[in-house]
């Protein structure tokens, strides 16, 4: 029913382990292969290209659904319907930022402050483009295809060019004077695809999926017994992200007590709630989370 374009790259392989926890397994022959599958009846055919591609393939119609960046899509310009966004990168579950940074001991504190002439080399050309536009900055935009932090400051003045945690342009001496975008990865459709019902359909489908997995990630499920007389010490104490779910158990002087709670200092919640009278306690991992 659906063709899926995927992005190759950096985010491949977080892409990749996504779809396996939401059940679309993605089959191919070796790393290398462009072509894939999914064996879902929603899914006929899949490919695994460049993200900054993505979104023409998606607006021409190549695609029905795909995955890229806020980023490409912004730079490309391309008219299509995001699903949402999904909170994943490369490195966490941060957004990555598309940013304008110069030599540490240039003298320039903010865009206004670029000299006319000014050199930028970057991947983002229309992006930046506009930018230096709206700033009414003057600038010759070089064309980069990789290793942009390499060419300050023998053959550019500055780069626009993505950031997720700002260690790579700490270690190349650089620092950041702006920010042009800050972007997700999202889930996209072609306009027309999305405009027919049973397509639309199987796209929301896969994107509840894709969201109960980012959901549940970082989370676990606590279950617990605990005597009647200390049910409210336990529930002090327990995190939920509603209310924890309480139920009697037989004979009325016991209950079962139930939360989804983080991952993180659940292994100071535990003895916490043992200590407050909890017993029979389970942590149990959890694939999804749907509202």
């Amino acid at each position: 029913m659906l063709s899926l374009v995927l992005p190759k790259g950096s985010l491949e392989k977080a892409t990749m382990q996504l779809f396996d926890a939401a059940d679309l397994t993605v089959q191919r022959t070796s790393d290398r292969d462009y072509r894939a599958s999914i064996d879902d009846p929603r899914i006929d055919r899949v490919r695994v290209l460049r993200p900054q591609e993505i979104p023409t393939y998606l607006e021409q119609g190549l695609f029905d659904l795909g995955i890229t960046g806020r980023d490409w899509i912004t730079e490309t310009d391309a008219d299509v319907v995001s699903l949402g966004e999904l909170k994943y990168s490369k490195a966490t579950s941060n957004p990555v930022r598309v940013i304008m940074a110069v030599p540490d001991g240039a003298p320039w504190q903010s865009v206004s402050d670029l000299p006319e002439g000014v050199r930028i080399s970057t991947e983002f050309p229309a992006m930046t483009k506009r930018f230096l536009d709206k700033h009414g900055v003057k600038a010759t935009v070089v064309p980069s295809y990789g290793a942009t932090e390499a060419k300050v400051p023998d053959i550019v003045d500055a780069i626009v060019d993505l950031t997720e945690t700002g260690s790579s342009l700490r270690k190349n001496g650089l620092r950041i004077l702006d920010t042009l975008l800050t972007s997700y990865t999202e889930l996209v459709a072609n306009r027309d695809a999305y405009e027919d019902a049973e397509k639309r359909a199987a796209m929301e489908d896969i994107s509840l999926l894709l969201q109960g997995v980012i959901r549940a990630r970082g989370k676990v499920l606590l279950k617990l017994n605990v005597a009647q007389a200390d049910l409210r010490n336990v529930l002090d104490i327990m995190p939920a992200m509603a209310s924890p779910t309480v139920t009697s158990l037989a004979g009325g002087e016991s209950n079962a007590v139930e939360s989804v709670v983080a991952k993180r200092g659940v292994n100071r919640l535990i003895p916490a709630l043992k200590a407050a009278g909890a017993h029979d306690i389970l942590e149990i991992p959890i694939a999804k989370i749907v509202d």
